[in-house]
């Protein structure tokens, strides 16, 4: 793709309202697509034979939000993972008489089609056995990935400092919805544009590639101040300990107003139908936020082609 222009389907919305997109492309080469819907009361998905066909797909409802309890308030950033023969989805959800209670949960569908299969809920995420924190305040943004034959599972959690702080944490899973290990940080807001409203990293996406693997994340309030860092490890390391990480100084993706792109954030990362590395973002197009931003619905999902520099790292470019 050249520089950005008026035919280009990138960089502008390509499916209205969805925040937290996250696209799933499945061994068949099937394409699904989930995301938060506005109104935060269930999970849907979607599916298309191509990546752009996705666009104009059927939303299915596969689950919906409890009437009280549990999961039953501000049903959050869904993802679709298929482990070990098995489809899973990872979301987080609060509570109708306690609405910031969030906490991460699993639901698993054994059959072969998640769209028409039955999705069994197992409960909140399970920590380690010797993890006494894991989960017990405000956790969301669950994501798992496997490196060299594990599954690792990266979230956002508060600590209770001030306004509370979002820091990012990883384990290696046990099972798809239980930890095998104690928690480890992985990042905490350090820099200026982390702490834009309130200081937070969130939004975990993996993607590896040149023998190295690759952890965005978001960071700020969800206004036009949020946007995407970046954590490096090489393959080999062990991604258990903080010290096989680096930090990017600067964001890798923040807003860019002369293009109409606001608060970019909470990635995932596909590939097209002719084997391209894609990053699916949610962003606004308007700069004014019409009331609370996280009831605002206009959040849209968006495509980048992702470009690679010759260290072979990731360059997220709008004009790409």
């Amino acid at each position: 793709m050249g520089k950005r222009d008026k035919e280009s389907i990138y960089n502008k919305p390509w499916i209205l309202q969805r925040a937290d997109p996250y696209v799933y492309k499945h061994e068949d080469g099937t394409y699904y697509f989930t995301a938060s819907v506005p109104a935060y009361d269930g999970i849907v998905l979607r599916r298309a034979d191509t990546l752009m066909n996705l666009a104009h797909a059927e939303d299915v409802e596969v689950w919906h939000k409890h009437e009280e309890g549990p999961m039953s308030y501000h049903i959050w950033a869904p993802e679709l993972h298929y482990i070990n023969g098995a489809w899973y989805l990872y979301f987080a959800g609060g509570e109708k008489d306690a609405v910031w209670n969030i906490r991460p949960y699993v639901l698993e569908c054994k059959d072969a089609d998640p769209l028409t299969g039955t999705w069994v809920e197992k409960g909140k995420m399970r920590r380690a056995d010797k993890d006494e924190f894991s989960f017990e305040a405000f956790s969301l943004d669950a994501t798992v990935f496997e490196n060299k034959g594990r599954y690792y599972h990266v979230w956002a959690e508060k600590v209770g400092v001030g306004k509370q702080i979002s820091n990012l944490y990883i384990a290696e899973m046990e099972t798809p919805y239980k930890l095998k290990t104690v928690q480890v940080l992985l990042t905490t807001p350090d820099y200026e544009w982390e702490r834009v409203g309130f200081w937070v990293n969130e939004g975990a996406a993996v993607i590896k590639k040149n023998g190295k693997v690759f952890l965005t994340y978001s960071a700020s309030e969800t206004g036009i101040a949020y946007c995407i860092g970046m954590l490096t490890a090489d393959e080999n390391a062990d991604l258990l300990d903080p010290l096989s990480w680096k930090k990017e100084r600067y964001p890798m993706l923040q807003t860019k107003e002369e293009i109409g792109i606001y608060g970019p954030g909470h990635n995932s990362f596909t590939t097209d139908d002719e084997g391209n590395d894609i990053l699916v973002y949610h962003a606004r197009t308007e700069r004014e936020i019409v009331g609370n931003p996280l009831y605002n619905p206009n959040r849209h999902a968006m495509l980048m082609k992702i470009r690679w520099d010759e260290q072979g790292r990731p360059v997220f470019n709008y004009d790409e």
